[in-house]
């Protein structure tokens, strides 16, 4: 739990670090996310977003990608890279609206991409959907194995042949929407929708992507997952 979370009567006080060199945005955004009572703390550079994540541990990050020292883009893969923030959400507000920068922002590991200028409304429900999916109450609790695979999907924990797989958050989500439909073929439109929830900005190279990912840090469990040209995947043993 973040170091300013409080938990009462079931109500969880959520942290939110705004990253960004603009500080009307950081102002829009304080006063936006206050609505939802949740605590703010900001910076506007790279580095000490960095400093912040790792001694006060947020419970999400809404980060800009053109800000001073290391770039947004540079702190989500570094983040991402870390064991100990791999699972943190990110989401990612930019004034870059090209589809291949709403691409590579995804592909670095960010949960949602948010363009400039964004509607308010529209933010703070993208913000609430990403921490009720995270640490919502109704989390799966369960295990399941197949062949040398092992999730646990309480802990997070994903095992192949009993040795620990690190896994970023979109790639835990991914590898799941495959166990929950089991021999099934996924769409790569599905895939987009319950993993990325919007969907917006995420092209078919993005999936394709991640599951190349899923599939090397899965080892002999990779050839699990099959590819359907022209349609999509599935996960069969």
């Amino acid at each position: 739990m973040a170091e300013n979370s409080k938990t009462k009567k079931g109500f969880r006080r959520y942290t939110i670090l705004i990253v960004d060199d603009d500080p009307s945005i950081v102002t829009l955004v304080k006063q936006l996310v206050d609505q939802e009572k949740y605590k703010v703390i900001s910076t506007d550079d790279g580095e000490s977003a960095e400093a912040i994540i790792r001694s006060r541990c947020p419970d999400l990050v809404l980060l800009d990608i053109n800000i001073p020292g290391k770039n947004g883009l540079e702190v989500c893969r570094s983040m991402r890279g870390d064991k100990e923030t791999q699972n943190l959400p990110i989401i990612i507000l930019s004034g870059r609206t090209e589809q291949v920068d709403r691409n590579l922002g995804l592909e670095f590991g960010a949960d949602d991409y948010v363009t400039k200028p964004f509607n308010s409304q529209e933010l703070l429900l993208r913000v609430n959907n990403v921490l009720k999916r995270v640490y919502g109450s109704q989390a799966r609790n369960d295990t399941l194995t197949q062949g040398v695979l092992k999730v646990d999907f309480g802990k997070h924990e994903v095992r192949v042949k009993n040795k620990i797989v690190q896994l970023t958050l979109t790639e835990f989500k991914l590898l799941s929407s495959l166990l929950d439909n089991m021999g099934q073929v996924k769409t790569r439109d599905y895939l987009m929708e319950h993993v990325w929830e919007s969907g917006e900005g995420v092209f078919s190279r993005t999936i394709d992507t991640h599951i190349q990912r899923l599939r090397n840090k899965l080892m002999d469990a990779g050839k699990y997952i099959e590819t359907i040209r022209g349609v999509g995947y599935r996960f069969k043993i």
